[in-house]
């Protein structure tokens, strides 16, 4: 894990060294390097603090070592050591456990899907109902929220519905609503009253920058067309829709957010760009053998993260255990959902420090 530690640590201070260098705000990357080294200040600070601590141990420990050193000094140096080497470990710690612990990715933006499952018209309304509780939360924590592209269902649902969270630590909070959320209740389109069931589907992605990846133009086809959009607040009724097919991976982006054919394009790669980070860090922490709360996947109704069930007005989080799982059902769905992070970030947290084999 302290490969982990040295390879940030390596990065924040090529930044840093960027935001010295006079010529930066100059350079196009200069905006995405500024986003990324306010991300890594805390982290940086400590380990800048590290560093120094460890150069005082080793000058310390030559200093003990040198047969021709005077007496004195070197009785200084052997006093200065145990203190010196007490916050170098110190320092050490607490940076393995921001590694360990934290995301290095909790600082940025998310961009967020919904996909409507099992369950047809019903699992599009609670879709959009997913959306609009999204949309609280957002207006609660002051963040901006953006629709980029959706997919309306006869009734006024989304079959599918993606957009952009802007606003500091808006990964870290979506990040726990990746997965299958499934409602209980009776639908809008049952005329007897009976409770259905039927479940949607949320997949959460950190924006990535573009120093975070390169794509390579040549593997990705794009295309552009004309598209209608839903009515309804933060929805254009038309854009000019980009396409974007990644084609080694399969990655099919859409974009609408605007009626201008440059801005959809250019958010269009930026969601490429952020898939495919997505897809890499995967990947690495499965090689890691990083056992992380997942994202589950197809939309059936035994795949399931959250039951939201309106008759008992009783919301209830699988993740968690106990007492902590469940929570008012209103009040969820108009947009609290602080207390429900707040006690997944606990259980994630004392997961991650249990051994790998317990």
């Amino acid at each position: 894990m302290w490969d982990e530690v040295e390879k940030r640590g390596a990065r924040f201070l090529e930044l840093k060294a960027l935001m010295e260098d006079p010529t930066a705000p100059s350079r196009p990357q200069y905006a995405s390097w500024l986003r990324e080294y306010g991300r890594q200040a805390k982290f940086g600070e400590l380990y800048e603090r590290y560093l120094a601590a460890e150069k005082s141990v080793r000058e310390a420990q030559a200093i003990v070592a040198d047969a021709q050193a005077d007496a004195e000094f070197k009785a200084l140096a052997q006093e200065e050591l145990g203190p010196a080497t007490a916050s170098m470990e110190r320092l050490r710690e607490t940076l393995l456990e921001m590694v360990e612990e934290e995301d290095e990715d909790a600082g940025r933006n998310a961009i967020v899907e919904i996909y409507a499952g099992v369950g047809g018209e019903e699992s599009a309304l609670f879709t959009r109902d997913l959306f609009q509780m999204y949309q609280r939360f957002c207006d609660r924590k002051k963040w901006k929220l953006t629709v980029t592209d959706a997919s309306e269902s006869e009734r006024g649902g989304f079959k599918e519905v993606n957009f952009r969270v802007e606003g500091d630590g808006a990964f870290e909070a979506f990040r726990f609503e990746g997965g299958g959320h499934r409602v209980q209740r009776v639908p809008e389109t049952e005329a007897q009253g009976r409770i259905h069931t039927s479940m949607a589907r949320v997949a959460v992605l950190p924006e990535a920058e573009d120093v975070d990846i390169e794509v390579d133009p040549k593997e990705v086809r794009e295309s552009f067309c004309a598209a209608g959009g839903p009515g309804g607040q933060n929805v254009n009724k038309v854009a000019s829709q980009c396409q974007l097919l990644h084609e080694p991976t399969g990655i099919l982006v859409r974009c609408m957010e605007t009626r201008s054919q440059i801005q959809n394009r250019a958010r269009a790669w930026q969601i490429l760009r952020s898939k495919l980070y997505a897809l890499r860090k995967a990947e690495a922490d499965k090689a890691r053998g990083d056992q992380r709360m997942g994202q589950l996947g197809s939309g059936d109704r035994s795949e399931r993260i959250r039951t939201y069930n309106f008759p008992q007005n009783r919301c209830t989080d699988h993740r968690l255990e106990g007492d902590d799982k469940n929570q008012d059902v209103e009040s969820v769905m108009d947009g609290n959902l602080d207390e429900i992070h707040a006690r997944l970030r606990a259980a994630f947290k004392q997961a991650r420090r249990k051994p790998a084999n317990a």
